[in-house]
């Protein structure tokens, strides 16, 4: 691992000259910086990964069955497993999406899944995306750029390659393809995850659209070629928010949509990546019932636990929250990268009076979930030019992809806190990332 060490700055200058960048909009201005990495790998080893791999399987299973009862017949809701109410008042479910089959029945194709080691070895589940996860690319790169700076860590290391994940994307996309191009629809150049959208496209051999690149036609989608006939479009991974997709059925004021595009989706003739309505199956609330999801849908109980979750919208559970409150963290579900995140240890008498008040009157709006002490890995100290190791709190997103069956990459993006008092890792939040290592057998 020294040599890596030793490759830092020199990785680094890769990382800049191929503009591995997120942005992030604040106060109404785009701010585009560098995705600090760390050349310190987290390791997991072979057999960890196969129970990890099991368990994360399972999960996507039942959630993607879940979906399709939702939009469908909801026997999960008829049984009283999951309250009606909860459904439906949360802000990922679309009514527009009711009685729609995507190709082949799969909703969630790409499922970033968010876990945490805690200090006792256990792995929780912290949270589900299912609607537009984003970083696998930034491991993928990473491992490019330190290959070349430091070819013998790979030679004397035995390591899964993680490049076989343009593979799995392009399998899943044409699995799923409805007679057509692959394309990934980014809404330009200014989104968050632009490097992402074009180096995943590059990688997969499909083709990088923006809006204006497609249109509809006879029910059917095209791609605009310049100087060319149009391309049938048969497959869209999209990177655009479900609300901003089609200005005709969603937000109408939608410059980054494609007009049109529901209605084919709707009769078959494409199949989009992941399909709009997801959000309902990864709102935070709907997390605390993934575990009865597993053994409603699949029969089977959960591998991999859920962090201890409490739900103010159930009374008893709202009572354990306003008495334990300052030892809870509290999520707004409707929140996402790190934002709405309370540690209750942080807050005053007052503020956690006015927090508790905000519960009470708003109980669906929130969860609150045991504070578990997850593990610290090293990262190279910044501010030390000795090049000397500091640990910090680091999670992981899994990413699982749903095509012909259910694939685990043997990878994944390691985010880390760069802040020493911080659990958040979120690269919104400031956190950096490293390259996750399986070993092999």
């Amino acid at each position: 691992m020294r040599e890596l060490i030793e490759h830092r700055e020199g990785i680094n200058r890769l990382m800049a000259r191929y503009g591995v960048k997120f942005g992030i909009y604040k106060n109404n201005e785009f701010h585009e910086q560098l995705f600090p990495f760390d050349p310190m790998p987290r390791v997991i080893s072979a057999k960890e990964f196969e129970f990890l791999q099991k368990g994360l399987t399972q999960r996507v299973d039942a959630l993607n069955a879940f979906l399709a009862d939702v939009y469908g017949e909801k026997k999960i809701v008829k049984d009283k497993v999951i309250p009606e109410d909860f459904i439906f008042s949360s802000k990922g479910y679309l009514p527009q999406c009711e009685g729609i089959v995507p190709p082949k029945k799969i909703y969630s194709h790409i499922s970033g899944i968010d876990l945490v080691q805690a200090k006792d070895g256990e792995w929780y589940i912290l949270e589900d995306n299912l609607r537009i996860p984003s970083g696998a690319s930034y491991p993928m790169i990473a491992r490019e750029l330190t290959r070349r700076a430091s070819p013998r860590t790979f030679i004397n290391n035995r390591i899964e390659d993680n490049r076989g994940y343009a593979s799995m994307l392009k399998q899943m996309m044409d699995n799923v393809n409805t007679g057509g191009i692959n394309v990934v629809l980014t809404p330009g150049r200014y989104n968050a995850a632009f490097f992402e959208h074009s180096y995943l496209a590059e990688r997969s051999g499909a083709i990088l659209a923006m809006p204006q690149d497609l249109f509809v036609e006879n029910n059917y989608l095209y791609y605009r070629q310049y100087g060319g006939s149009p391309l049938k479009v048969g497959a869209v991974y999209r990177r655009i928010s479900d609300e901003y997709l089609d200005p005709m059925c969603f937000l109408p004021e939608s410059l980054i949509g494609v007009p049109g595009i529901m209605d084919v989706y709707r009769s078959g003739h494409v199949a989009l990546i992941n399909a709009p309505g997801n959000g309902v199956a990864d709102d935070k609330g709907i997390y605390y019932f993934v575990p009865y999801m597993i053994k409603y849908y699949l029969g089977e109980d959960a591998i991999l636990k859920n962090a201890p979750t409490y739900l103010a919208f159930y009374e008893k559970d709202r009572n354990f929250i306003l008495e334990h409150l300052n030892r809870l963290v509290v999520k707004d579900v409707s929140e996402a990268g790190g934002y709405g995140v309370i540690f209750g240890s942080d807050l005053s008498a007052e503020k956690l009076e006015e927090l508790k008040q905000i519960i009470i009157n708003e109980p669906r709006r929130f969860i609150a979930q045991e504070v578990i002490d997850f593990i610290d890995l090293d990262i190279v100290d910044e501010s030390n030019p000795g090049d000397h190791l500091v640990p910090r709190k680091a999670d992981l997103r899994a990413f699982v992809l749903t095509g012909e069956k259910t694939m685990v990459w043997p990878s994944g993006l390691t985010r880390f806190s760069r802040n020493p008092d911080s659990f958040v890792v979120n690269s919104s939040q400031g956190g950096g990332f490293k390259d996750t290592w399986v070993l092999s057998r």
